[in-house]
């Protein structure tokens, strides 16, 4: 049984990796943001663009969003100890 061009083409789609997209419940359970904080950081370019998917439907990149977190993380500074605090090991 032979495959139709189409049904090739789809199937070598799934087999190669491609992103995943994640709606606004998962992002919001990712982020902890409220959406209209999430949309402020949009517009200011400090958070990953959304991807547009249908009229009503948004989501956005795993990649950008693990990136965004990996950014954050990265930035925090150290919290220094306060006196009389020791290290314990």
């Amino acid at each position: 049984m032979t495959l139709s061009k189409l049904h090739r083409k789809a199937a070598s789609y799934n087999l190669t990796p491609h992103e995943n997209i994640q709606r606004w419940p998962v992002v919001f359970g990712r982020v902890g943001f409220c959406r209209s904080y999430v949309h402020k950081l949009i517009l200011k370019g400090e958070f990953p663009q959304p991807i547009k998917l249908g009229q009503r439907a948004s989501g956005w990149l795993e990649s950008e969003i693990d990136a965004w977190l990996e950014e954050r993380i990265n930035s925090r500074t150290p919290v220094s100890k306060s006196r009389g605090e020791t290290d314990h090991e």
